[in-house]
């Protein structure tokens, strides 16, 4: 993990596709640079409530801001990076190898999170100090 970098993430433009009845977005063909496994959202997430707070092995992330706002902290060991995600036609491409942390949600957010595999507990990395062991 010790080559992955802050400067890995990526933000990516989703199509727009404007109609006075309302605008669409897509996610399709190689969008990502992955297929997806597992597709969740947070949502109700209350006021000064955090989520994240850890890293994985082998998993890629894909995060949109569908609705509201928040912000997504990074840090690889060395450089912390802080991106506000608000629009839902912008995602944001997370590696592996990067701990994250998803703050200042407001009211009525919603985080959308297309990853690159199922759930496997063997892939976080829970604990900040074990994190940074890791990427020495």
């Amino acid at each position: 993990m010790k080559e992955t970098t802050v400067q890995n993430i990526s933000l990516i433009q989703l199509p727009r596709i404007e109609d006075p009845r309302g605008n669409l977005s897509v996610i399709e063909g190689n969008t990502l640079p992955y297929d997806i496994k597992r597709v969740y959202y947070l949502y109700d997430v209350p006021s000064g409530a955090e989520r994240g707070g850890h890293a994985h092995k082998n998993l890629q992330q894909f995060l949109i801001a569908i609705s509201g706002s928040f912000d997504v902290v990074f840090h690889d060991g060395i450089t912390e990076k802080k991106i506000m995600l608000n629009r839902p036609n912008q995602g944001l491409l997370i590696p592996q190898g990067l701990w994250r942390e998803l703050k200042n949600f407001s009211s009525g957010a919603v985080c959308l999170v297309i990853a690159s595999d199922v759930f496997k507990e063997e892939d976080y990395i829970r604990d900040f100090d074990a994190f940074l062991e890791s990427k020495k």
